[in-house]
């Protein structure tokens, strides 16, 4: 049986970054984040007994390194907890740039978890779902719910999972993506998470987490974009001292990042309504309400710098696409 399933990557408000245990991606703290419609992975998978191992084609390349291990290593881990049998063939397309900090592990995993079970006939509540992505990517975890999601931390493998806590369409909220770099980050973010305890910050950052997630929480239900703007901004400027105090150092900004963070700044104290964030890397999200977002988009094109803009409202959960 064939299945096919597209994701949608996340921006996550208050971040994941370090883990209690690496092998079950059980995050130090919880986090919240925002389904982005319109960025996707779509991901189509056919269980077979004919292969003598699992076979991936991402977006048009047969792969057989480190992106098919690690594809391997995750429908392993299906393979043992829910007793499939058989080789898998795997083919994955992106909308959007990979690696450059845009959630594309994300989106990945949890395509391909979705897909993977519903080929082997399984038909899974979305909370097993999210738990089992959470394996092959942490931030995968959040993009099997739709909207505003919230990921638990959890002490084990079925507590750990995310959630919706609002619908897309509850705050028109829209990430307005500056890309200023389309190349594939040196350090991955599964590098970054085991060395993340190695800062004399991270400590004091996943002390203060559930604070922030439950003042960005209440941000969001009550449509608090002042609130939301300075909990955000605060979070990801924590996850990067921490970064950049880890043993080795993980630089991700650019000259280019900076810029686009201080002009944010700028225009927000010129009354737009956006705030910066940015996950592994550095491309820079700026998150605004909808009747602001144009005008952002545009100024982001003056920038310089500036490669291109991408543009996505809060997104919906995962899904099964007909075959």
């Amino acid at each position: 049986m064939t299945k096919t399933a597209r994701a949608h990557p996340n921006i996550a408000f208050i971040k994941y970054w370090g883990n209690t245990d690496n092998r079950l991606r059980l995050p130090a703290n919880p986090s919240l984040s925002m389904n982005l419609d319109g960025l996707y992975t779509q991901t189509t998978v056919i269980w077979r007994d004919d292969l003598t191992a699992d076979e991936l084609v991402l977006n048009g390349q047969a792969e057989t390194g480190a992106a098919l291990r690690r594809v391997t290593a995750h429908l392993d881990a299906l393979r043992e907890r829910l007793d499939i049998r058989g080789w898998a063939a795997v083919e994955s397309s992106n909308n959007f740039p990979m690696g450059t900090g845009i959630a594309s592990s994300a989106a990945s995993f949890a395509a391909l978890t979705l897909a993977a079970t519903a080929a082997a006939g399984l038909r899974l509540n979305e909370r097993e779902l999210s738990a089992l992505a959470r394996l092959g990517s942490g931030s995968a975890a959040r993009s099997i719910p739709g909207g505003f999601v919230e990921w638990h931390a959890g002490a084990t493998h079925e507590e750990s999972f995310a959630e919706s806590i609002a619908p897309p369409d509850h705050w028109e909220l829209v990430d307005v993506i500056a890309v200023v770099s389309g190349q594939h980050k040196a350090v991955g973010s599964q590098e970054g998470h085991k060395s993340a305890a190695t800062s004399d910050l991270q400590a004091a950052r996943v002390a203060g987490a559930a604070g922030r997630l439950a003042a960005c929480k209440s941000a969001i239900q009550h449509q608090d974009f002042a609130a939301l703007a300075e909990v955000v901004e605060l979070d990801s400027n924590l996850m990067h001292a921490v970064m950049m105090t880890s043993r080795p150092a993980l630089f991700y900004w650019l000259p280019p990042t900076l810029a686009v963070m201080e002009q944010v700044r700028r225009w927000r104290a010129d009354g737009l309504r956006v705030c910066y964030t940015l996950d592994a890397g550095p491309n820079v999200q700026c998150i605004c309400v909808r009747n602001d977002a144009e005008q952002v988009r545009q100024g982001l094109t003056r920038l310089s710098g500036v490669l291109e803009v991408l543009t996505a409202g809060a997104g919906g959960a995962a899904f099964l696409v007909n075959n």
